[in-house]
This record gives C-alpha cells, structure tokens and sequence, in this order.
C-alpha cells in the first residue's frame, strides 16, 4: 500500500472513532445534565463541529502559517485528549449510575431528588474531566525528565561494565513540538555525556521541507562512541528516503539494516538497527533482522534498536541481548496503554522476552504524538547504564 493509502485508511478510521465518541458524549451530557432541546441543539452543534475539525485536522493544519498551525493544533489537539479522558469518566459514571439503579438508595425513589442527582452526576464527570485535562496538559508539557536505567548483559566484556547510552525517541517534532523545545532535549542528552546516543525513530510528524529545519540541533548531539538512528512509523508516513538523508547530513549514523561494532580499547559489543517493523506494508525492503546480523561473531553481546516493540519475538530468534524501542508511549492517556497490547507485547520498561535471554526496553517517548497530554506516564530521556554480568555481584 503506497504512503498516500496508508494515510487514507488512518484519517477514515480516525473519523469514525471520533464519529462515535462524540456521539456517545453528547448523549450522555444531555443526559446527566438533562439538557433542554435549545440546549441540546446547541451542544450537538458544539460537538459536530469539534469532531469535524479534529477529523480534519492533520490536512488542515497543512495549510495554515506555522503560527497558525501551532495554535490551530494545540487547541484541537489538546479538545482531542479531553474527549479521551471524557470518554473514560463518563463510561464510570454510568457503571456508577447502573448499579445505584440496580440497587436504588432511598432518594431515586423521589422522582425530583433524583434528577438532583443525575445532574450533580454530570457536573461531577465534567469537573473530574477539568481537573484531569489540566494536569494532563501539565504532565505532557512540563520539561523532560532523566530516566536512570540499568541494564546487565551476560555477554558484555567486564571492561566495558558501565558503558551509558542515552535514549530519546518518538520526538514528534511538529506544529506543537519545536526545534527550541528540541534543543533543550540535545543539551540534556549532552549534559549527560554518554558514551553512545541512539535516536530510535519518529522524529518529525511533516515532510522534511516542512519540518528539516526545526531538527536541525540533532547535529550538536555528541557522543565519543557515535551517534545513532533509526526510522520509525512516521519517517514511512512522510519520506522515509528524505528524512534518512536529512539525518545523515546532520550527522547521525543512521542504521536501516545494518550493524556496526562498539569498540573500546580490544573489546567490543554489536549495535545493530533495523527498519521500522511497520515498513514491511510499504515499498521498499522494510525490516530485515538476518541482513543486519550476517557474519557476525555470535560471541559478542548484541544490542538491537528497533522502533516497535513488536520486533521482540525476531529480535530474541537471534540471539539480540537487548533490544531498545519506542512507539508507544506508554499509551500516553491512561487507561488507553490497555489498548496499545492489541498490537504491541510491551507497552513500557524493562522486560525479559517470555523464557529467553533477550531483554526489551520500551521507552514511553520523549515527545507526544497528537494531544500535548500525558496521563499515567512521563515523557523521558532515557540514560542506560550497561553492566557486564561478570562484573555484578550475585547473592549467595
């Protein structure tokens, strides 16, 4: 499916879902708040609005000035994330509402005390979406945190026990995010001084005529081991050769199947990258695991970025140590990271893969992908230590 398809099927998806969310939510804020028929025709018309132009709104916001595009989106975008915490604390309160009237307390028994209640019903659920909305905003907008993360590989040389790479990925540079925001995610990494720094994917959410310049601080990223990248959804959503280039001539190694070797004095590890895992739907060889890791000396301890965690099960096939990965972002809006295990095995942290050695981590992103939200997770630059299992004291 070419690149214009894949959009295609996204924006019609994206529309019917928001279709039935905000019919739902109307009916139940007519409901709660027994709203009269001005009123309703009123709140309809809000509504069909709002979802209309959050349907449309990743064309649109195409063909505005930046300024304007940048206000366009943090409005729509931010009424986006609030539909979603809206849905989640409307559905509780009908659950709430079923079983009272299941088991009716004595004041629904009194038709007007309990439309007193219904509507203090309503305004509860939407004081509880305020409330929620506004740290939301501040959990997703606040500046990004250092994640200490250790990490112990049975097949990294004891002389290379404490080698620190620093993770960022899912930067989702865009109409809300922008080249200020990342300089100071560069400056972080680089206050760090770690020895490697992976970038594992969805950098921009536009075209590199649109969005090349606002990335262009990726190239004050310095690390005595390299710099490294790899492409993710969205690099396929919008030029994947291009956005490649224009990271190569920032320069950023970047890696699409291919592996190179991290050498300090005699010793060394494997670091290898592979395509993105959805790049398989798109022209062009997409993820090829077999490729990245041909020749090389199964001895060494082999760390694989990959940008979807659902490279896991191909990654420990091989043998893959640790595999490091984006994408999710921790499903960003609690409680929809339950959603994201419909397509992904892990959703955030550090896991071992089912009975192997192989050890995923799954970054919750250092960026946001449409609302400027985050509940129940934190955007982070992830600093990974790596301890060789020969040097890590087990107890007896």
């Amino acid at each position: 499916m070419t690149r214009t398809g894949h959009m295609m099927v996204f924006l019609g998806i994206f529309a019917v879902i928001l279709a039935l969310s905000h019919l739902y939510l109307f009916a139940r804020v007519s409901f709660y708040l027994q709203l009269t028929d001005g009123q309703r025709r009123f709140t309809a018309l809000l509504f069909g609005c709002l979802a209309v132009l959050t349907s449309i709104s990743l064309p649109v916001s195409r063909l505005l000035s930046r300024q304007a595009e940048t206000v366009f989106a943090f409005v729509i975008f931010s009424w986006m994330g609030l539909v979603l915490l809206m849905l989640v604390v409307f559905m509780a309160t009908d659950v709430l509402w079923l079983l009272m009237k299941l088991a009716p307390p004595e004041p629904l028994h009194d038709p007007a005390r309990r439309l007193v209640i219904q509507k203090a019903f309503g305004l509860a659920a939407l004081g509880a979406t305020g409330l929620l909305g506004v740290f939301s905003l501040w959990n997703g907008l606040r500046p990004v945190k250092i994640k200490p993360l250790t990490v112990t590989l049975n097949r990294l040389p004891k002389s290379l026990d404490g080698l620190r790479i620093a993770q960022i990925t899912d930067l989702h540079l865009g109409p809300i995010i922008d080249g200020k925001w990342l300089r100071q995610v560069v400056e972080k990494v680089n206050a760090l001084k770690p020895d490697l720094i992976v970038v594992t994917g969805d950098l921009a959410d536009g075209s590199v005529d649109e969005l090349g310049s606002q990335v262009i601080s990726l190239a004050a990223l310095a690390a005595p081991l390299g710099v490294f990248f790899i492409t993710g959804n969205h690099e396929y959503y919008y030029g994947v050769e291009p956005w490649c280039a224009h990271v190569a001539r920032l320069g950023l190694r970047v890696l699409r199947n291919e592996r190179v070797s991290i050498a300090v004095g005699n010793d060394a590890f494997d670091l290898a990258g592979v395509e993105d895992w959805g790049g398989r739907t798109f022209p062009g060889p997409g993820p090829d695991l077999p490729k990245a890791l041909a020749g090389r000396d199964p001895d060494k301890a082999l760390v694989l970025l990959a940008h979807q965690p659902a490279a896991i099960d191909e990654a420990a096939a091989h043998g893959v140590d640790l595999q490091l990965s984006g994408h999710t972002h921790g499903g960003q809006i609690w409680p929809f990271n339950y959603l994201v295990y419909l397509q992904q095995p892990y959703v955030e942290g550090l896991h071992r893969h089912r009975d192997t050695a192989t050890q995923i981590y799954v970054s919750p992103g250092t960026g946001f992908w449409g609302p400027p939200m985050r509940f129940g997770t934190a955007a982070e630059i992830t600093h990974i230590t790596l301890r060789s299992a020969a040097n890590v004291e087990h107890p007896k």
